[in-house]
């Protein structure tokens, strides 16, 4: 069952982002079997990311917690706030699932 995460980087953690960048990526790397599919989410600059959305296919809302913070992200502190829910294939690849 899908679950979205939502994370928000505290303010001025830009450089602990870019720090942390590789470790987080080879991460997402290691356990792209669970993405349907994440990524960074940015300001209108199209450059500063500002957290991220991650779409994750595990069973159960403790498997999403532990996810997250297992990301490097996480555990270097960059997030001032996580949300995490369930979410609804309704469409993906313009494709309707429901």
């Amino acid at each position: 069952m899908p679950y979205m995460i939502e994370t928000f980087d505290k303010p001025g953690h830009h450089d602990l982002r870019l720090q942390s960048r590789d470790v987080h990526l080879a991460y997402l790397d290691a356990h792209a079997h669970l993405l349907i599919a994440c990524g960074a989410k940015l300001v209108d600059d199209g450059e500063s990311a500002t957290g991220g959305l991650y779409l994750l296919d595990v069973e159960s809302r403790d498997e999403a917690q532990n996810f997250i913070e297992a990301d490097p992200f996480h555990q270097a502190e960059l997030f001032e706030r996580v949300d995490i829910c369930r979410w609804r294939k309704a469409y993906v690849d313009g494709k309707n699932l429901l």
